[in-house]
């Protein structure tokens, strides 16, 4: 089993209070974050955006893994990952995260379509959301 793990500190209140991200990696370092960041939109970071990045990057790795398999080859592959915050009942819940990717390769369109929808339902990240997960391709 592979284990990684990020950190995070927490000082104040809700919405007066500050915290600190940092990942076991250091590419993320006592990153702030906060009320301001997630609920109003001020700079800096927040569990969502950074549940989005996981999620971008290892449904890419895995459309990697199958389009290798299916003989695509030449692949670039960039893609979005939108998470949901929505308000669910006294509190929040992540309810959906919409990938967006654009795949470019030398192979069958068709095919490469199917990969990243497989991709889509396998990739690690997507199993552990319990969200709606959903996927728009384009295939160039």
């Amino acid at each position: 089993m592979i284990v990684n793990s990020g950190s995070a500190k927490w000082e104040g209140g809700l919405k007066d209070g500050k915290g600190l991200i940092s990942t076991r990696s250091g590419v993320l370092s006592d990153q702030p974050y906060g009320f301001n960041t997630r609920f109003e939109g001020k700079p800096g970071t927040n569990p969502e955006e950074l549940i989005g990045a996981a999620h971008a990057a290892c449904f890419s790795m895995a459309l990697s893994m199958i389009l290798q398999g299916a003989g695509v080859t030449d692949v670039t592959i960039e893609t979005k990952s939108e998470i949901g915050l929505d308000k669910d009942g006294e509190g929040f819940a992540i309810k959906t995260a919409h990938l967006t990717t654009k795949i470019s390769g030398n192979g069958d369109p068709a095919v490469i379509e199917d990969c990243a929808r497989q991709a889509e339902k396998g990739c690690p990240v997507s199993k552990v959301l319990n969200a709606e997960v959903t996927l728009d391709v384009t295939v160039v």
